[in-house]
Parts: structure tokens; sequence; C-alpha cells
């Protein structure tokens, strides 16, 4: 039996445009004790979280505005220390790969299994 890993109330923000799928996260991330803020865009996400906000950050690729790849550049350009966690519903092999050479932490690919996200969030602290 594995040995769930508590998180001692890290924050976590989710980045998607699917409000299904942050409402989903959200409820899965805050069962393991996770504190959650979701955003249906990422200029809503940049608006209301200043850099100095430290967590982690759960974001989507394949939004409107800023996709997740702008989004991620945007974030390392300002010096942000966040890890990011690429999630995607997009089947193509090299999403993980390019994810990793961009500067996320990891990618999944929808749908996923909660422990791996949590497992991933749990590298990063």
């Amino acid at each position: 039996m594995s040995t769930r890993i508590s998180s001692n109330n890290k924050q976590i923000f989710i980045v998607d445009d699917d409000e299904s799928v942050c409402r989903a996260l959200s409820v899965m991330l805050v069962t393991y004790g996770f504190t959650v803020d979701t955003f249906t865009s990422a200029e809503e996400f940049f608006r209301a979280v200043p850099n100095s906000v430290t967590g982690s950050l759960v974001l989507d690729i394949h939004m409107s505005g800023l996709d997740g790849w702008e989004t991620l550049q945007r974030l390392i350009a300002s010096g942000s220390k966040r890890a990011v966690i690429i999630i995607s519903a997009e089947k193509n092999e090299g999403l993980n790969k390019k994810a990793l050479k961009a500067g996320a932490l990891g990618f999944l690919q929808k749908p996923f299994n909660g422990q791996e996200l949590v497992d991933l969030i749990n590298k990063a602290h």
C-alpha cells in the first residue's frame, strides 16, 4: 500500500478554461490538504496573483487568450519560482518532453490519476 504524502496546506493555483476541470481538481486537491484557487484564464490568474505569492500552478495548454505555453514563458520571464505542471487532453507523445524543456515540472495528459498530480506537486515542495 502506498503512503499518501500530506501537503501541509500548500497553495495550488489551477488555470484551465474548463470550469468543470477546475472544480474537479480543486475538490480532489483540497481532500489532500492543499489550499486551491482556480482561474478560467491566464489573464485572470495574472491579475489576481502577484508574482511574490508562492505556490504551484496546474496549467492547461489549450486556452483562449494566453495559452499554457505563453503563460509558462511569461512566468519564467518574470522570475517566478512557482512549480508549473502542464495538463492537456491533447494526445501527443511529444508534449511531455516539450513541457519539461519549456521549464515545467511535469506534464499530465487528461484524464489523469489524482495521485499522479499530488505526487508531482509534492515533488515541487
